[in-house]
């Protein structure tokens, strides 16, 4: 006991009989999370096998029998390793508590998480067109949303936020300042607030929604929006799913998005040009998704020496065709 004071690993018994769940629901209250974040983190405390089990007596068995518990129930990775995530930034808030010795989540192994480039579908040219030509009728008003997603990269929440003062159709931009989540509006994820330039024919295609499916002289009214608000990710989502079923394609809707990335990248557009424009936090995320897409060392190389050869195969044959001239003469 003397030792663990003096190495700051003493934990008060009493204070540590504290469960897990009890912690947690006293802690979250403190925090200054928005809905989505209260949501999620709540999911992932439920979600453990050791809610009633006292800080004191946690164990890395414990974290890995609810890590196996999770895989059992056909959980993703990813979604395994979110829950993890968040739960674990409560085992150390209790750790800063002196409520645990030390995090038991330490050095716990995950499900191995599949790199986004093996599982990534990035539609081509002809499934976007076939997907826009599919917007008749009562899908008509979907066809300015697949546009903004597809030619400007907004995630789902961006696009179900926009209002008609968002969009400078003079200058061609779009400005993303908000998402539409769940009867919330909030701030873009990470902060990514930014200005996306768009090709004049999204602001032609914008311009016909606007005439057709947002009448009035409020600039400020929603670009889709329903009797309860804006739209939200439960309102485009079917929707997309039967436009995709008419369209014959098998993409979902954030493909769009690397559909839009996957552009900006075959164009040569840098890092950093490519992060602003998809709203990422900082330029390791646009690396981490879609590094492959860029080209390699070798292919650069391989280029840059075939126009050498050109050039100089070129140079050689001119050079001979001149020497052949002087000769026939």
């Amino acid at each position: 006991m003397t030792a663990a004071q003096v190495t700051g690993t003493y934990v008060d018994p009493k204070r540590g009989s504290v469960t897990f769940t009890a912690f947690y629901t006293e802690w979250s209250k403190r925090q200054v999370w928005v809905a989505g974040t209260m949501a999620a983190m709540d999911l992932a405390a439920r979600s453990t096998t050791f809610g009633d089990t006292a800080l004191v007596d946690l164990r890395p068995s414990h974290v890995e029998a609810w890590v196996k518990a999770m895989q059992d129930k056909g959980l993703q990775p990813s979604t395994i390793k979110t829950r993890f995530n968040n739960v674990r930034s409560v085992l150390r808030a209790a750790e800063r508590d002196r409520l645990l010795a030390r995090d038991p989540a330490q050095n716990v192994k995950l499900p191995r998480v599949v790199r986004g480039e093996s599982t990534m579908r990035i539609p081509t040219p002809a499934e976007i067109g076939q997907l826009m030509s599919s917007c008749t009728e009562h899908h008509s008003v979907m066809r300015a949303f697949v546009g903004v997603c597809a030619f400007a990269g907004l995630r789902l929440g961006e696009a179900c936020g926009l209002k008609v003062s968002d969009i400078d159709f003079l200058r061609g931009e779009i400005k993303v300042e908000r998402q539409s989540q769940r009867g919330e509006i909030r701030a873009p994820k990470y902060g990514s607030t930014r200005t996306v330039y768009i090709p004049t024919q999204l602001v032609e295609e914008l311009a016909e929604h606007v005439r057709i499916h947002c009448p009035g002289d409020d600039p400020d009214r929603w670009l889709w929006r329903n009797a309860n608000g804006p739209w939200t990710a439960d309102v485009v989502e079917p929707r997309f799913a039967r436009l995709r079923e008419k369209a014959s394609v098998t993409y979902k809707l954030h493909d769009l998005r690397h559909f839009y990335a996957s552009g900006l990248i075959a164009a040569g557009c840098d890092v950093v040009t490519v992060q602003r424009a998809m709203g990422h936090k900082d330029a390791t995320t646009t690396l981490n998704t879609y590094s492959h897409l860029w080209p390699r060392a070798e292919d650069r190389t391989r280029k840059a020496s075939e126009q050498m050869f050109s050039e100089s195969t070129a140079d050689a044959l001119r050079t001979t065709g001149k020497l052949s001239g002087s000769d026939l003469g």
